[in-house]
């Protein structure tokens, strides 16, 4: 990944976008008593909470090694996304569908639905800036590659958590731009209730969705796949290997770690095979710079 997507960029995308959005969509469920426009607002004011802890995860694991954690803090990243990803679901996802059954049980008629519109329309052009940016970093590292292949093969967490967030919002607020107009049009806020607990479903689904991925990276992952297949030919690629028996990686945030087990070409002694040792880690690290930890076994067989 030595063209690695700007994570950063793509959380105060969406920081920016959601502040202005969680303000506009509180005042107006106040205004207009609409269930499914305070399940958005909080929904919004959630994920502006959500971006705060990927920073801070972002900084936490940008700390140096030492001797409690000898391969860094990398993977404090992956904690962060994952309580993101439980916020997403407690916070959003269970008090949408709460607000919306209590709805379909206390139905209240909506005011001023035209402002709650106006909001949602503003809203969606605003989350649509914050997707697109963050699409424009995820294809930096696509490679040709589906969205639902990428989700599910990525190991920015930060990215991924930040994707899944700006998708939900964006189906989230079509999906009460829809519920909002059908409760003007025909005049039942029951369609209001409803979309309340479609979103607050909507929330959920992508929530597992995301949770699942960023356990995979905290239980342990390697490179993504095409990754080590450029590491396993570049490997054979070296005048001083004769055959690669084992390539074991380990994703720790931005850093990998490596261990090579590979049959030499004969040496004419043990102090030259260590430099050819040394010569293929350096080309190895050269190339592939996120490789911090390299442990090299020379062996003759698997």
């Amino acid at each position: 990944m030595s063209h690695q997507a700007d994570s950063l960029k793509s959380i105060f995308y969406a920081l920016g976008a959601n502040f202005a959005i969680a303000i506009a969509k509180l005042v107006a469920a106040v205004i207009t008593n609409s269930g499914s426009m305070l399940a958005e607002g909080i929904h919004s004011l959630a994920d502006c909470g959500n971006q705060i802890l990927l920073l801070f995860g972002i900084k936490r694991a940008k700390r140096p090694p030492d001797a409690h954690h000898p391969l860094g803090y990398g993977k404090t990243v992956y904690f962060w996304s994952f309580i993101v990803a439980i916020m997403l679901f407690s916070m959003g996802g269970l008090f949408s569908v709460y607000e919306g059954v209590h709805k379909l049980h206390e139905t209240e008629p909506m005011q001023s639905p035209w402002i709650a519109i106006g909001v949602l329309v503003f809203a969606i052009v605003a989350e649509s800036l914050s997707m697109a940016g963050c699409v424009r970093e995820v294809n930096k590292v696509r490679a040709g590659r589906s969205f639902r292949q990428w989700f599910i093969e990525t190991r920015q967490s930060e990215l991924l958590v930040i994707f899944g967030e700006d998708l939900a919002a964006l189906m989230g607020l079509v999906l009460a731009l829809i519920a909002v107009s059908l409760a003007m049009i025909t005049g039942n806020p029951l369609f209001d209730a409803l979309g309340s607990i479609g979103i607050g479903i909507l929330l959920l689904v992508v929530a597992v969705m995301v949770g699942t991925e960023v356990k995979a990276l905290i239980i342990g992952q390697g490179v993504e796949p095409a990754e080590h297949q450029r590491m396993w030919a570049f490997l054979e690629s070296q005048s001083d290997v004769e055959r690669v028996f084992n390539l074991l990686t380990m994703q720790m945030g931005d850093d990998v770690m490596a261990a090579i087990k590979a049959q030499m070409k004969p040496q004419t002694s043990d102090i030259a095979l260590i430099e050819a040792i040394n010569r293929v880690e350096a080309a190895f690290k050269q190339q592939f710079p996120n490789v911090v930890w390299c442990f090299f076994e020379p062996d003759f067989v698997d």
